[in-house]
């Protein structure tokens, strides 16, 4: 096994470590998670990338849908795997259960004295339909930690909690799209990140370790509702907050100077807030005279006064100078500024590659490395990231999962994937 002590398990935790010893985080909590997609399962990789040992369990033969989201690379055994899949899945343990079956739900529940935490992102009603809803298992392991992701909430339903739901409707919903809309144009869909998605998978993230810290005290376990609908109002905080207040959210928000401007070889964006910081812009661009301008005088000008005062002088500045150049000048001025990277800045980014956030994953028959994103999250004494650089394959550790932490045989396992059980 990959970890020697969890939190279900009796007896005291490891002592604390010694000085300058690196040491991960989480390590000792297991998680066994029905995930499919990306919100879930990017969370449990994040409780992963920080120790915590995460069971991934997945229909026999057809696996996470994400398998199949394209594009796709090839593994070792000749299948075919999602982009979606590789990114969100290193360094887990896929086990492949048929969760329909009695045999399957049994090892399903067999499982749970020995995880800290179960976690499912499945649509509403399927966990309740296999047996596997918060109180069933609750009221057979009372300190365990569940967690629900779904787009609208499950423990405390509202009118939408039978909608389904992917990353760019509760976007939408949150009104990330209409408060950036021009004028006359359509609201345009998705974000590059699926925000909807990770953002999500974060708040999962933060219900789980506060779970785990409350139960560390009190020794209960606790049901965590997370909707995709509500951690998208979260990030999007100032849109219900500025309309209360009577400011307009649509277009740009905020009085300010915030806009992209035409460097030699792309864009770069600025943003100035404050009348110190339009001091320094002025005079870093060589135009002096904005300080004493009637136009400019105000904050609440500084947006109106883009097109027609700032954007042909600072474009003319800046026209000599890479992105990163004029970002760069920029910010030695005191003013922030920051070039806007395609794919292939964000891939050769020196700062990046400084603190391991752009990471190579070899690909299982040779070529070109994958790139996957680090961990942003950094503690002193903790390594940067696992060492297992690849995604599970469907079932790979069906068998050493059910062997180590239930003691089967061999034979039990092999009869298991005869009748179909596992995979």
């Amino acid at each position: 096994m990959g970890t020697t002590w969890h939190a279900q398990d009796a007896g005291a935790p490891p002592t604390t470590p010694l000085a300058g010893e690196r040491v991960w985080p989480l390590d000792g909590v297991r998680v066994l998670s029905v995930e499919v997609m990306q919100s879930l399962p990017y969370a449990t990789q994040l409780l992963g990338r920080l120790g915590a040992e995460i069971i991934k369990v997945e229909v026999p033969d057809t696996g996470d849908t994400a398998r199949r989201a394209r594009p796709f690379v090839e593994d070792v055994d000749g299948s075919s795997v999602g982009a979606t899949f590789v990114r969100t899945n290193i360094g887990k343990k896929s086990v492949a259960i048929d969760l329909r079956s009695p045999e399957g739900h049994e090892l399903f529940m067999r499982l749970l004295p020995h995880v800290d935490v179960v976690a499912e992102n499945l649509r509403d009603g399927a966990m309740r339909r296999l047996g596997l809803e918060a109180t069933a298992l609750l009221a057979v392991e009372p300190s365990l930690i569940y967690l629900s992701i779904s787009g609208f909430g499950k423990v405390e339903p509202g009118p939408y909690s039978k909608w389904p739901a992917y990353a760019p409707i509760a976007e939408a919903m949150a009104g990330f799209m209409e408060a950036t809309r021009p004028e006359g144009e359509r609201p345009r869909l998705g974000s590059a990140g699926s925000l909807g998605d990770l953002g999500t998978a974060l708040f999962a993230a933060v219900g789980i370790l506060a779970a785990l810290w409350q139960r560390s005290s009190d020794g209960h376990g606790r049901v965590i509702d997370i909707s995709m609908y509500d951690s998208m109002v979260a990030l999007a905080d100032m849109i219900p907050n500025l309309w209360s207040m009577g400011v307009p959210t649509g277009g740009k928000i905020g009085a300010a100077l915030a806009d992209s401007f035409q460097a030699s070889d792309g864009f770069f964006v600025v943003q100035v807030i404050r009348e110190e910081e339009f001091a320094r812009l002025a005079a870093a661009v060589g135009h002096p005279e904005w300080i004493d301008d009637e136009r400019l005088s105000v904050r609440s000008t500084w947006g109106a006064n883009t097109e027609s005062v700032f954007r042909p002088a600072i474009e003319a500045w800046a026209r000599d100078k890479t992105k990163l150049e004029a970002a760069g000048a920029l910010c030695e001025a005191g003013i922030a500024a920051g070039p806007c990277h395609r794919a292939a800045d964000v891939v050769a980014d020196e700062q990046l590659r400084k603190r391991e956030m752009v990471l190579e994953v070899e690909r299982p028959l040779g070529g070109e490395p994958l790139l996957v994103v680090g961990n942003p999250v950094r503690l002193s004494g903790c390594p940067t990231e696992r060492w297992e650089r690849r995604w599970p394959r469907l079932g790979e550790h069906s068998d050493s999962v059910l062997v180590d932490l239930l003691g089967m045989s061999d034979d039990d396992v092999d009869g298991l994937r005869g009748r179909g059980v596992i995979g």
